[in-house]
């Protein structure tokens, strides 16, 4: 399976404008040949943390007709927004959509970031799923600094582990660019992470969305500055050589 990843600038709290944004980039993917494309963290909204803690209109459900340019594209689409939760927080929630548009699964954000604790609940549950032959785990941001939450994904048989986050200028740059490859060499898996570029809350995005194939090796990763998306071939880790 071809699978892209993406990174862009999120207009802030405004849904409409980054939908349109991650249709175009879904659009793109498509004509790369993938058939799954992978968005940031929170990438509907931005990463605007004070503006879904004041404002319930920024909270989606799977089915909110403002999602439907990304569910009618003909791609599969793995969506981290803001979601409601019946409570006074949303969660910080992946939504992943097949092709025809079905929601296959939802998977919430377990390890918050210090200052999303006062904003979003924490979900409790791992996500799995399956699609095109292949087992997926999913994980956002700051999950993926948790080894047992990855190494449960590959102890169930996932083949690929997908992360919607966000890492800036500066410190990020260092974290990303040993977590994920460090997850694909240690577990093996194949991993897929889509970042934000440029301005995102009060973080300044450094992009390098990526796909890494078991063992480490790059296969294909953004640059630092540009929103695009980049695109590889995934699929089941070799087994031993007998």
């Amino acid at each position: 399976m071809r699978i892209a990843a993406t990174q862009f600038t999120c207009v802030p709290a405004d849904i409409g404008a980054n939908v349109r944004q991650m249709a175009a980039l879904a659009a793109e993917a498509g004509a790369q040949g993938a058939e799954m494309v992978v968005f940031p963290e929170l990438a509907p909204t931005g990463y605007e943390l004070e503006a879904l803690r004041a404002d319930r209109d920024l909270w989606v459900q799977p089915d909110d007709p403002r999602l439907d340019p990304l569910r009618t594209g003909g791609i599969a689409t793995v969506i981290n927004c803001a979601t409601a939760t019946g409570g006074n927080r949303p969660a910080i929630e992946t939504l992943v959509f097949a092709a025809d548009g079905e929601l296959v699964t939802a998977y919430r954000k377990q390890h918050l970031f210090e200052h999303e604790q006062g904003v979003f609940l924490a979900g409790r549950n791992d996500g799995r799923f399956e699609l095109g032959g292949l087992r997926f785990a999913l994980a956002t941001c700051f999950d993926n600094h948790f080894p047992d939450l990855v190494s449960r994904g590959a102890a169930d048989g996932c083949h690929v582990h997908l992360a919607s986050s966000l890492y800036g200028i500066g410190g990020g740059v260092s974290e990303l660019e040993s977590v994920y490859p460090g997850i694909a060499k240690d577990f093996p898996l194949h991993v897929v992470l889509a970042n934000h570029v440029g301005p995102a809350g009060a973080w300044t995005g450094c992009g390098r969305a990526a796909l890494w194939a078991p063992g480490g090796a790059v296969l294909a990763q953004a640059d630092a500055e540009t929103p695009t998306v980049v695109t590889a071939e995934v699929g089941p880790a070799p087994g031993p050589q007998g």
